[in-house]
């Protein structure tokens, strides 16, 4: 390999990163990158899956394939002391970085849960959204004869449409097992995965982020022939719970919404409670240097100095400051007070990331006494409601598992119940 072969420029980067020299890694960032992160974004991703999977024990060989804009990618497996990770970069000829994320473990492969029968069910690839944005996409439909009810999914961050982590897809586990009960499911990759360079962008927000692919989604659903155009839902998770009532609001033949996991405390400081719980879990200099920077960048989102002109890279996961002033606009529960739409909010107990006591007290304060409103919780279920035992952690997200049956249940039946 020479200096200037990507796989050993990626090489390069993972070792700066693994060795904790994160200023010479940020040396390698293209400006445009540069805009968006920092060694300080960087050193609390990395610290962040390292307290999680251990410390580093082998480095693996770098994948190469092309990508847009002239640019290569790289993964480079990371394998650590209990799990691992993928370091992926897009490339330019100049060994720049335009791109960097930490991904799941490559490699690992998916069962379908008990609950889906695929034989009830056929699926296809749809373009989601028009022009340079667009985004790929599959839609799950029932066999027989319709009309069905529909569901759009939508996840929060950068995700895949099967909402991929680690061996796990959660939401190819909830569209195969509602259309395996009636339910036809358009699911998509995030704008933010398929045109990383968007989420960076000067002027970019959560409205920017979820409202136009999700009404395109809606909008897809109620164009097939089996589905009935009058019961199109949107089920959101996390990010995307939090999201669903602005997209109901933007458009409004969405006949209901589904939360899962919604937050409604104000992400910086829901932010901060997270990185000080998984510094807890695993106390030592790695997770208190990544709380400490948490708190920092929550802290300058909340300023009442954030402004437009902030960088990117100063603040919470590298979004610019149009994102988090926009979201201080917001208020998912009082949005969905102002619809006149059923809804359904589950929440799991075991979640450490959004809470029963926090954030779901709010969901039900702020729509109480709504018949039209169904809020369960799932006391065995995590974040990604899985069942399990005991404090809830990252490393959990690492075992195969599958969504909850009795949510898949509680979805279906909702979905399903007369109008």
């Amino acid at each position: 390999m020479t200096d200037t072969d990507p796989a050993a420029i990626a090489l390069a980067v993972v070792g700066l990163a693994a060795a904790g020299r994160f200023t010479e890694a940020e040396a390698r960032f293209a400006p445009r990158l540069r805009a968006a992160a920092s060694a300080g974004t960087l050193q609390v991703g990395w610290e962040t899956e390292i307290a999680k999977a251990g410390p580093v024990r082998a480095v693996g060989a770098p994948v190469r394939e092309p990508a847009k804009a002239g640019l290569v990618r790289v993964s480079v497996p990371v394998t650590c002391e209990r799990g691992g990770l993928t370091v992926v970069m897009s490339i330019d000829d100049a060994d720049l970085l335009h791109g960097l994320r930490l991904a799941p473990p490559s490699g690992a492969s998916w069962e379908p849960p008990p609950y889906a029968e695929p034989a009830r069910f056929a699926e296809h690839e749809v373009t989601v959204g028009s022009g340079p944005l667009a985004v790929p996409g599959t839609l799950t439909v029932p066999r027989g004869r319709g009309p069905r009810p529909g569901l759009v999914l939508l996840a929060s961050g950068p995700a895949d449409r099967d909402l991929t982590t680690g061996p796990n897809k959660p939401f190819k586990d909830l569209a195969w097992g509602l259309a395996a009960r009636g339910i036809a499911v358009a699911r998509f990759d995030k704008v933010t995965r398929v045109h990383p360079e968007t989420g960076s962008a000067p002027g970019f927000t959560m409205a920017d982020e979820y409202v136009p692919h999700a009404v395109a989604a809606v909008h897809l659903l109620q164009r097939q022939r089996k589905v009935d155009p009058a019961r199109v839902f949107v089920l959101g998770l996390s990010g995307g719970g939090n999201a669903v009532p602005r997209v109901a609001a933007a458009e409004p033949s969405i006949a209901g919404l589904i939360s899962l996991a919604g937050d409604t405390l104000p992400l910086p400081r829901a932010a901060v409670r997270v990185a000080r719980y998984l510094a807890e879990l695993d106390p030592g200099p790695a997770t208190t240097a990544a709380a400490e920077s948490v708190a920092r960048q929550a802290a300058l989102v909340e300023s009442p100095g954030l402004s437009p002109a902030t960088p990117a890279a100063d603040l919470l996961f590298g979004w610019p400051a149009s994102y988090w002033l926009d979201l201080r606009a917001y208020d998912p529960v009082a949005t969905a007070a102002t619809l006149d739409k059923p809804m359904l909010i589950l929440q799991g107990g075991r979640d450490y990331q959004v809470t029963v006591a926090g954030d779901l007290a709010r969901w039900r304060a702020g729509l109480v006494g709504r018949s039209d409103v169904t809020i369960r919780v799932h006391e065995a279920d995590d974040h990604l409601f899985f069942r399990g035992e005991g404090p809830s952690t990252p490393a959990g997200y690492e075992a195969p598992q599958h969504v909850d049956p009795a949510v898949v249940a509680d979805i279906a039946d909702w979905l399903s119940r007369p109008t």
